[in-house]
């Protein structure tokens, strides 16, 4: 079944409707939508144990797909809780589009939690993300639209590239050129591995001012992991930043492929709106030009 997914139409009423279409046993069960939720896809929480994903837009699809099948191959493999898969949604006349029934996962998004000690954090952050690229990644999706092409070679956001750095003047932009064109330089040769592929505070749900969980497996796939190096420039506190890059373990080309990465979302957030994405956007530029 296909059909166009209306963003302002997946709402608490819809969900419950689903609900009640598919899976009749959970009926009964209050939905309330989750606030810092995400973009990709829309999230709300069914009763007390239970959340349900939407994809939000037709691009984000093929992430629903992926998560259904991979999510409970690595669970097992990794230190850290990561959404269980409870329920597979599929499309119908009410949504055109696979959804998803999670177990819910207790925590606030680090963008906006209490964390208690930034360099533990970041520290705990790195051994899961050393972890995940270590799972084996036989059959594993390669880098893709499903990704956003994270995972594969930055050159791919070349084209837009030209035009984002139209962003910045004068010797920021030298900054960035440079930036940019070691990040194109430096090619990753090596078997791929598992990625996040978004690693954003967002992402990161803290319980008790610790890393508790790691949820958002959309963009991950087997591919190059240099774009979950991107923590060393979103981290606001030094000590965060600083412990990372000990702990990741990756070689300086590998760094240099997440500067391209992190310069590119950078640029992009740049001009967003609402004001506090464009002001994250400045903090990252910030960082990655005092490197330059």
């Amino acid at each position: 079944m296909t059909g166009i997914i209306h963003r302002d139409r997946i709402d608490e009423r819809l969900v419950r409707e689903l609900i009640a279409a598919q899976f009749p046993r959970w009926r009964h069960l209050p939905v309330q939508l989750v606030r810092h939720g995400g973009n990709d896809h829309r999230s709300f929480r069914l009763g007390e144990h239970l959340s349900v994903r939407l994809p939000a837009a037709a691009g984000y699809i093929p992430q629903v797909r992926k998560e259904q099948t991979w999510l409970p191959r690595l669970a097992a493999e990794l230190p850290l809780p990561i959404p269980t898969v409870e329920g597979i949604g599929e499309p119908s006349v009410l949504f055109p589009a696979p959804w998803s029934v999670y177990g819910w996962i207790p925590g606030e998004p680090a963008s906006v939690a209490d964390v208690s000690d930034w360099a533990r954090f970041a520290s705990h952050l790195a051994a899961f993300l050393v972890r995940l690229r270590d799972v084996d990644a036989t059959d594993a999706p390669s880098p893709g639209l499903h990704s956003a092409y994270r995972g594969g070679p930055p050159a791919h956001w070349d084209d837009e590239m030209g035009v984002l750095l139209t962003r910045v003047e004068g010797r920021e932009r030298d900054l960035a050129m440079g930036i940019w064109r070691d990040a194109l330089a430096a090619a990753f040769a090596d078997a791929p591995v598992w990625f996040h592929g978004d690693v954003a505070l967002a992402n990161l749900l803290v319980v008790d001012g610790a890393l508790g969980a790691v949820i958002d497996f959309g963009c991950s796939g087997a591919g190059d992991p240099a774009c979950d190096t991107v923590f060393r420039w979103t981290a606001r506190q030094a000590a965060a930043r600083e412990q990372f890059q000990r702990d990741y373990a990756v070689d300086e080309a590998t760094w240099a492929r997440g500067r391209g990465w992190a310069l590119w979302k950078g640029l992009i957030m740049i001009t967003n709106r609402p004001p506090g994405q464009a002001e994250f956007a400045r903090h990252v530029l910030d960082q990655l030009f005092a490197e330059a």
